[in-house]
């Protein structure tokens, strides 16, 4: 069996990193662990990087281990090159950015809170799910 191909989006690594409860946090814990193959782009890794390192993120970690987490992600990710711009396809630019992702790696899921900012992406055969039902579907809820 193939392992899921997603894009994780910024709003669930960001609260993912920021506390250990929930189903962010437990998706985050499965990376590299052969539960599902990441998909990552420069650009997406940059506004990683650019979320989790402002302050009003609050995430609890250095620019420095912020760093070397980005690293570990793009370690165990399938880093990929856009060709291919669908923009403007999303009302959000950095959202059409997640999507160029997972256009690009042939992705099944986009991970995401924000569901209906993803609306009609059905069409590039990818589904917006959040991190909770994402490891439901995979059995690793709990």
């Amino acid at each position: 069996m193939s392992l899921a191909r997603i894009v994780i989006d910024t709003n669930v690594l960001v609260s993912g990193l920021r506390s250990r409860q929930g189903m962010s946090y437990r998706l985050l814990s499965f990376l590299g662990a052969r539960l599902y193959r990441p998909v990552v782009t420069v650009p997406l890794v940059v506004e990683y990087e650019k979320s989790l390192c402002d302050p009003r993120t609050e995430v609890p970690f250095s620019a420095v281990d912020i760093g070397k987490y980005l690293n570990f992600v793009c370690s165990v990710s399938d880093c990929r090159k856009v060709h291919f711009l669908w923009r403007p396809f999303l009302r959000d630019p950095q959202d059409d950015m997640v999507l160029e992702a997972a256009v690009s790696g042939q992705c099944e899921y986009i991970v995401t809170f924000n569901l209906r900012d993803f609306k009609n992406i059905e069409k590039f055969g990818i589904v917006p799910i959040t991190p909770g039902d994402f490891l439901k579907e995979k059995g690793k809820e709990k």
